[in-house]
């Protein structure tokens, strides 16, 4: 394709609607836009540093609803399961925002993670460094006064985070168990169990030394630890999500309340579309222009293989705004399947 396209190649869609959804030409040439306003899912306001930009509507059925009550009742992990695009990780924010728990704390797993990262670190190295640099100051570099505090080096992970006393529960997501190593599930049972666990390099200072302030995963807070131990007051509500990539022992799903959420059916489908859409209730399902015909493609592609309901949202999206999804390859690009080779 050269920098000179034909004038008008993209000046209209089969739909009439121009080709102002079109902020990318790929003829070259350089001009100011105006970006327009992005999907509501998909909005940041930066207001707080690990949350989402807005709090996005979640949907879920009562079936799945009383599972969820059962693990808050009886303070055990609740362990979602389900295809790509249920919602998995949602319900975890959903529940923080609808019982009023504040920020979510959010461990993701991969084959490298730890229990102990997820506990606590502590940066011997950099407190290391700090003492010489103040006790020689030789190189120019020394910065005479007195030495920080251990807990300035220690920094509670995620789940430690979670542990720490509290008048009300903390909210952890725990996502993608099942990508960790094999042994990790068995490694969290005595966390679960017990709601505590030490930090050996606090544990043995000198009895003066008691309480230090510890760095918590919350921007900016810090959080007293006695003696070297944390013990939750509240038992947080951890929701663990899974892909089905493997199995889990025994003894983890016995300390765990199951729950799979299912694909949702078309009315849910609607429903879904109408509260990410029109959020304040002002819109309605006629001003979604084309959505049955994206509804019926959505399905049959589903059948087929799998798909994600926030794919979906997309599709109406950028239909909503006036972008000719008939073009070759665009239908295909957004309802792509996640089972297979790219």
């Amino acid at each position: 394709m050269t920098a000179d396209a034909p004038q008008g190649r993209h000046e209209t869609s089969s739909d009439g609607k121009g080709d102002d959804w079109r902020l990318f030409r790929g003829n070259g040439r350089a001009r100011s836009i105006t970006f327009p306003e992005a999907p509501p899912w998909r909005r940041f306001d930066g207001a707080e540093t690990g949350g989402p930009g807005r709090e996005r509507p979640y949907l879920i059925g009562p079936a799945e609803a009383d599972v969820v009550n059962a693990a808050l009742l009886l303070r055990r992990p609740l362990l979602v399961t389900g295809h790509p695009g249920t919602g998995k990780s949602s319900l975890a924010h959903a529940v923080a925002h609808e019982l009023s728990l504040g920020r979510v704390l959010h461990w993701p797993v991969n084959s490298r993670t730890t229990l102990q990262e997820a506990l606590y670190r502590y940066d011997a190295i950099g407190r290391l460094r700090e003492t010489n640099m103040r006790r020689d100051p030789q190189d120019g570099h020394g910065t005479p006064g007195e030495e920080p505090g251990i807990g300035s080096y220690v920094r509670l992970g995620p789940l430690g985070t979670a542990l720490v006393p509290s008048a009300t529960p903390r909210v952890l997501l725990v996502d993608e168990l099942d990508k960790g190593d094999v042994d990790l599930p068995n490694d969290l049972l005595n966390v679960f169990e017990e709601g505590e666990f030490e930090i050996p390099e606090l544990a043995r200072l000198p009895e003066d030394q008691a309480t230090v302030g510890v760095m918590t995963a919350d921007p900016d807070a810090w959080t007293d630890v006695v003696r070297g131990r944390v013990r939750c007051s509240e038992f947080p509500v951890v929701v663990i999500t899974s892909n089905g990539e493997r199995d889990f022992p025994p003894a983890f799903l016995r300390r765990c309340v199951r729950l799979d959420l299912p694909e949702p059916d078309e009315d849910r489908l609607r429903a879904i579309i109408s509260a990410h859409l029109n959020p304040d209730g002002t819109g309605a399902d006629t001003d979604l222009e084309g959505m049955d015909e994206l509804m019926r493609a959505f399905l049959a592609r589903r059948a087929r293989g799998e798909l994600a309901t926030d794919q979906l949202l997309n599709a109406v999206f950028l239909r909503r705004g006036g972008v000719d999804l008939d073009a070759e390859g665009l239908l295909d690009a957004v309802l792509h399947r996640l089972g297979r080779t790219v």
